[in-house]
């Protein structure tokens, strides 16, 4: 009976602040997707961001496969910055690049030479995502939540299989996140 009494005497002011405290506004879906967005592109959260998947990798690095035909880290970030790219210009009413719909070209156009400039390209693209969601009126919003939304899901699912692949390289350090 004591211990009831003395649980009920200390949870009394805790339960009067919970009932005092202004309740917190839902989360618009703007900020859902901006969060969703920059947890894949450069906010570390519950996973591995892009900017530290690909941080500190060389070109040769980048290229490595595990010769089993799976992607190289450097064919997922150009797969990555091309769909980006592709949904971007669809969000904002330009003229995506031309696709002739095989999807295995943009992982295959990967070009070693090019690693520093695709790492800055990925950062941009992820970048002008944000800033355009930012921008956008609601409508626009609500009328692309699906596609922004599989944009961060698709993000997410390609960022996690090059640290995967790091992994299986040698090359991931865990104290950026995945041990």
């Amino acid at each position: 009976m004591k211990q009831t009494i003395g649980l009920l005497l200390f949870s009394l002011p805790l339960i009067a602040q919970a009932q005092t405290q202004t309740p917190k506004p839902p989360t618009a879906l703007k900020g859902v997707l901006l969060e969703q967005l920059r947890t894949t592109h450069n906010e570390k959260d519950w996973f591995v961001p892009a900017n530290v998947a690909v941080e500190g990798l060389t070109a040769e690095q980048a290229k490595w496969t595990d010769g089993k035909g799976n992607h190289s880290v450097g064919q997922l970030a150009n797969h990555l910055v091309f769909w980006n790219m592709q949904s971007l210009a669809k969000f904002k009413g330009e003229q995506p690049a031309k696709f002739d719909g095989n999807n295995d070209e943009t992982f295959n156009s990967f070009d070693a030479k090019q690693w520093d400039a695709l790492v800055r390209q990925l950062d941009k693209v992820m970048t002008d995502w944000e800033k355009a969601v930012e921008a956008a009126d609601d409508k626009k919003i609500a009328e692309n939540a699906s596609t922004i939304a599989h944009i961060g899901t698709h993000n997410a699912y390609h960022v996690g299989q090059i640290i995967f692949v790091r992994k299986e390289q040698g090359t991931w350090d865990p104290n950026k996140g995945v041990k």
